[in-house]
């Protein structure tokens, strides 16, 4: 059985690829999953930790249902996809004597998901996980570990606006821009999908893969293409306006600031979308608490202007747009804008998308499904060709700053995997050198970082405009720097090693060294990520 994992900030969303219809479908796990007629089945992305130790956990729907988001408990998790992989700064909560970690909870929701779904299914043969496309590798990386513990044969990843664009069916399109606006990220990407069969059916859009089968084993169509052409991408999303919400109250009426009270900020938020004006009334009987919440969409719209907002969703946009222009892409070639993500919902995000583009262009029927089902097409013979978002670099000593400063040596746009490796040279630096260091890092963005941390009983994402490049060191801790020893010792003047870089299918970094001295290979092939 074929499945799909789409994991969010806010919610999970899980398909299948049912046999007899030909069409993905949207699964409820009775346990776990909202149940209401508006919208599909979702799973709220929300953990409470009972026993860390025995392993006993709530997940989903199951936390709601026995209030147990609402009493500021630290046991309580919600939003913690926005911490997995990212700077963390601020109090992390120890439970059951151990310190609990974005990626540990993220770990035991996905597991107890997944647990809950397969003898619902009779087992499971491919899964297919969707990931942000501005995540790092050490998010990937995060989310490959999580997947080897799992009794399925074949695990897949694909970039969540390069499914959505799948999802929505539109395969009669050239170019198009995915708006992907959930609970924790804001993702741009424009994707061209090719009627024409590709020359072979070799997939080259997994980034993670083990088993036997091959594509042409699982479908006889004709392999269709999806081909990423520019990406943008940011942390920005409903969280960030629950919590601005809980702010203006904060500030308006003196308002707590507590898991309940966010709560039902995202309650007037949701409302909002279909209603010009929202009330939240709360009242607790132990505690006569009591709370008489009004908000209309004017006012929202205030809140997001003083929070920076439309500056923020104008600057992904213009970096989207300015990738496209380099390849010959203006706005009118643009076919059709697809809106997903519950964020997309807010009447104040959707006039803001119509400055740029017609309505007529403009999709929005299928926000939550769109990128689960669209993850499932991997499965049905669609190949992905996609290049690297981020690049990746070596730090080095900047005499002129006397600071440690970072050299590209495989640049953003490279396609993957790389037909031939990216060689450096290195020698010794000081007389009888045992071994030669090399910190690498993948580079994002030059406008500066994220830091993610609990505030109270809040997750926040904080901007660090720095104009500095936003490193992720992959290699740079005690015992993982080290690349080479020497033997016998290096001495100055000659070149010593040499490395080959290389980016494989699943977009992971790996690194060969030869000692040009003894012609030794010391590494070969060695996975960056796993150095640490």
């Amino acid at each position: 059985m074929a499945i799909a994992i789409d994991f969010g900030t806010s919610n999970t969303v899980i398909t299948r690829w049912n046999p007899v219809t030909q069409q993905p479908e949207t699964l409820s796990i009775p346990s776990l999953s909202m149940q209401h007629g508006l919208n599909p089945p979702l799973i709220p992305s929300l953990l409470y930790v009972k026993d860390a130790n025995a392993g006993k956990f709530a997940v989903g729907q199951q936390v709601r249902d026995r209030g147990l988001d609402l009493k500021g408990d630290a046991r309580f998790f919600r939003s913690f996809k926005r911490g997995i992989g990212a700077n963390i700064q601020g109090f992390l909560p120890e439970l059951d004597g151990q310190v609990v970690s974005f990626e540990q909870v993220g770990q035991w929701f996905l597991s107890q998901v997944i647990e809950e779904l397969a003898p619902m299914q009779g087992g499971l043969d491919s899964l297919v996980l969707t990931v942000p496309v501005d995540s790092f590798e050490a998010y990937r990386y995060w989310l490959g570990k999580v997947c080897q513990a799992l009794p399925v044969e074949q695990v897949r990843m694909i970039d969540e606006p390069t499914a959505a664009a799948l999802g929505y069916g539109l395969t009669e399109q050239e170019n198009l821009l995915v708006i992907d606006f959930g609970g924790g990220t804001l993702d741009l990407s424009l994707v061209r999908l090719d009627k024409t069969a590709a020359a072979n059916n070799q997939p080259v859009g997994f980034l993670l893969k083990w088993g036997n089968k091959s594509l042409a084993q699982e479908s006889k169509q004709k392999v269709k293409t999806a081909r990423v052409l520019a990406k943008a991408g940011q942390n920005l999303g409903g969280t960030d306006i629950d919590n601005w919400i809980v702010d203006y109250f904060v500030k308006t009426q003196g308002l707590p600031v507590s898991s309940l009270t966010t709560r039902l900020a995202e309650k007037l938020k949701i409302q909002l979308s279909t209603h010009p004006q929202a009330s939240e009334v709360y009242f607790h009987d132990e505690t006569f608490e009591s709370y008489e919440l009004d908000l209309n969409r004017g006012s929202l719209e205030q809140i997001l202007k003083e929070n920076g907002f439309f500056d923020r969703l104008h600057e992904s946009m213009m970096l989207l747009l300015q990738q496209a222009k380099r390849q010959g892409i203006e706005l009118d070639d643009i076919h059709a804008v697809l809106l997903v993500g519950g964020t997309v919902q807010l009447p104040a995000v959707q006039t803001w998308i119509q400055q740029y583009f017609e309505p007529e262009k403009i999709r929005q029927e299928r926000p939550f499904e769109a990128i689960a089902q669209g993850a499932l097409q991997i499965t049905q013979g669609i190949e992905i060709k996609d290049y690297l978002y981020h690049s990746y670099g070596v730090r080095y000593w900047d005499r002129r700053k006397q600071a440690h400063s970072w050299h590209p040596i495989i640049k953003a746009g490279q396609p993957y995997p790389m037909s031939k490796p990216v060689e450096l040279v290195l020698g010794a630096s000081v007389e009888n050198q045992p071994s030669i260091e090399l910190i690498m890092g993948e580079l994002g963005a030059e406008t500066g970082g994220t830091e993610v941390y609990f505030d109270g009983d809040r997750l926040i994402t904080r901007q660090v405009d720095n104009n500095t490049t936003t490193v992720k060191p992959l290699n740079d801790s005690e015992g993982a720097r080290t690349i080479a020893q020497l033997r016998p010792p290096g001495y100055p003047g000659s070149d010593r090693i040499k490395i080959q870089f290389q980016v494989d299918e699943q977009r992971f970094l790996r690194i060969s060294v030869e000692d040009l001295l003894t012609n030794d290979t010391l590494l070969e092939d060695k996975l960056v990520a796993q150095l640490r």
